[in-house]
């Protein structure tokens, strides 16, 4: 049997373990890999390449970067090679009905969430925010609307409490790409019944910003440790010291909750080597793990001796 034929759509870090699990399987001929233009990043605003694009060329495999995947010279490019198959992960757009029509098995799709919950673009972090307990992967087929196509198949993994945006990033990555390995035989041979997503639980993970960081003392320490574990590593929660000339910015990188004594939001209860333990407007964050603006990542007793802190100054 000749193998599968199949263009590959993906743009950000999500996205290469799919890529290299579909590379490494002989069932499987990547005609070429759709990826987003390379964007000006870091200090100096140099142009680089997607984390998909730099795989892709390594793997020796065509790349595309179209500045929209609905341009029609760019759908005319792709028509000509009549893929069976086109495997989308983390592209970061939406694909036209033409592309959709393209192949002959259609689109499939890797969502780092269990459909219908959490749609769009930061379903990781949405996961962590709102402080759930199971997550996993969804394959669905993709249709002109976000996230709602058809599901193909789920998988689920627990979020432990250690868990961050990183390291539940990279799980789900691995999780997904073997899921995609794995559902792809089966659903071009027609085996699997895609099924509709319930109407029921659906929810919209939109894109984070960096003012989504802050942290309000005023909100409970429990929802504060999610904020901190899912905007870790970016675009990292942080809050502000008062100082003169101006407010210092800190970052907070590693928190936990813990009960604390009734007082005003944002003042610090104790500082020493067991961390800054803040009340918050309901318990208390341990802060173990802290950044000056400028500065290194630091544990909180590292942090103290170069940069003193103490109990009954005020966080805001």
């Amino acid at each position: 049997m000749p193998p599968l034929r199949l263009i590959f759509f993906g743009t950000a870090e999500l996205a290469c373990q799919s890529l290299a699990a579909l590379a490494r399987e002989p069932a499987f001929a990547i005609l070429g890999v759709v990826t987003q233009p390379d964007r000006p990043k870091g200090r100096d605003l140099k142009l680089r390449p997607s984390p998909v694009k730099e795989l892709a060329l390594r793997l020796g495999l065509s790349v595309w970067q179209p500045e929209r995947a609905r341009s029609e010279p760019f759908i005319q490019t792709l028509r000509p090679l009549a893929p069976d198959l086109i495997t989308v992960a983390a592209y970061g757009q939406m694909l036209p009905p033409a592309l959709l029509a393209l192949p002959r098995f259609g689109c499939l799709n890797v969502h780092a969430s269990l459909l219908p919950k959490h749609r769009g673009a930061a379903p990781i972090q949405w996961a962590l925010l709102n402080g759930d307990s199971v997550t996993g992967v969804t394959i669905m087929q993709m249709d002109t609307t976000l996230d709602t196509g058809d599901v193909v198949a789920q998988q689920t993994t627990s979020i432990a409490l250690s868990d961050n945006a990183q390291t539940l990033h990279d799980r789900l990555a691995a999780l997904g790409a073997e899921l995609l390995v794995k559902t792809i035989p089966d659903y071009v041979a027609g085996k699997i019944k895609p099924q509709k997503q319930p109407a029921e639980g659906a929810s919209y993970a939109r894109k984070l910003t960096k003012e989504d960081g802050r942290l309000d003392w005023r909100r409970p320490a429990a929802e504060l440790w999610n904020r901190v574990r899912a905007l870790t590593p970016w675009p990292g929660a942080f809050t502000f010291l008062p100082a003169e000339p101006g407010p210092i910015l800190l970052k907070v990188w590693q928190a936990a909750p813990e009960p604390g004594a009734p007082a005003q939001p944002g003042t610090i209860l104790q500082a020493g080597k067991a961390g800054l333990l803040v009340a918050c407007g309901q318990d208390a964050l341990r802060i173990t793990e802290l950044q000056r603006e400028g500065g290194k990542r630091l544990r909180v007793a590292d942090f103290l001796s170069g940069f003193p802190l103490r109990a009954g100054q005020s966080l805001g």
